[in-house]
């Protein structure tokens, strides 16, 4: 392969070398990313001190990256690629519950909880319950499905930001519904937070004058045997921020108001004092489909 290739010709011969890669899923995604790539460096025209200076920033991402951080998230929410992704793939299940980000705290196990379990015991706050039900997209309940949750607390932290003031585990719960495919669990109204700025995302939100603040919402994912696994949020109704979340990962269907009841046999059911706080939330999965003939297995080694 000769060296003096010009720009568009160099993009050729990259996208030539990857002709036998024998994964066809994986050769598509390299070739895009090439191309996409090259256009980019070709529109912007960096000099070679800006490009050094978006390797130290990448560079510092990974860096910043440990058991319990996950900077190389918080840039893709950022940017809006986490939701762009979420969107795509909603495309494929639109009879279902709107998907949202993951967001860079499920980074430990929640614990194994019953229903009605209070998920946040050390936080301040009033009890409030957050119940819902677990629904096929043709109307049938889910008995049995499992439902991972977690949230920050009022003061707008999550355990794993607060080692020694928050036990690891608290405002975390891992349910499974009952036989009607419902659950219910007990926990504080989160607050609305700030994502962490102390890192190489904090100065790309401060150099583009971007607020880093998230609107208040408590983070699912729910799992069945036959369903597609959903990553989703239930966003506080009424919640600063609700219209300018820093990672765009706001959609009205999650929005859901945080009522009082003041019914004392559905207080006592639930096992809490009238009135009480709830949010309500039905989720509805998509059955899983059939995977594709070709896989994407490698594609997952290649980027892990």
């Amino acid at each position: 392969m000769t060296t003096d290739l010009g720009p568009e010709s160099l993009t050729a011969a990259v996208i030539g070398s990857f002709k036998k890669t024998p994964d066809q899923r994986l050769k598509a995604v390299l070739e895009s990313l090439t191309h996409h790539l090259h256009e980019f460096v070709r529109d912007v025209a960096p000099s070679i001190q800006e490009w050094e200076a978006a390797i130290d920033f990448l560079t510092a991402t990974g860096q910043k990256c440990d058991d319990v951080r996950q900077e190389f998230i918080l840039l893709s929410d950022v940017l809006g690629v986490s939701m762009l992704v979420e969107t795509i793939n909603d495309e494929e299940t639109p009879d279902a519950t709107d998907s949202t980000v993951l967001g860079p705290f499920h980074m430990v196990q929640s614990p194994e909880r019953v229903l009605g379990e209070n998920i946040s015991a050390e936080s301040e706050g009033d009890v409030c319950v957050v119940r819902g039900r677990i629904t096929s997209v043709t109307g049938e309940p889910v008995p049995g499905a499992r439902i991972d949750v977690w949230q920050a607390n009022t003061k707008g932290f999550y355990d794993v930001q607060q080692p020694g003031i928050q036990t690891i585990g608290n405002g975390r719960g891992l349910f499974t519904a009952d036989e009607h495919g419902e659950f219910y669990f007990r926990s504080v109204i989160p607050s609305y937070y700030p994502i962490p700025t102390d890192g190489p995302v904090g100065d790309l939100l401060h150099a583009t004058v971007r607020h880093p603040y998230r609107p208040a919402h408590i983070h699912f994912i729910v799992a069945a045997t036959d369903y597609k696994t959903l990553t989703t949020h239930i966003f506080v109704g009424g919640s600063e921020y609700i219209d300018s979340d820093a990672v765009f990962a706001v959609k009205e269907s999650l929005i859901k108001p945080f009522s009082t009841n003041a019914d004392p046999e559905a207080a006592a059911a639930l096992g809490v004092a009238a009135p009480f706080v709830e949010g309500v939330i039905e989720i509805v999965l998509h059955p899983e489909a059939p995977p594709h003939e070709d896989t994407n297995e490698t594609v997952k080694e290649v980027v892990r």
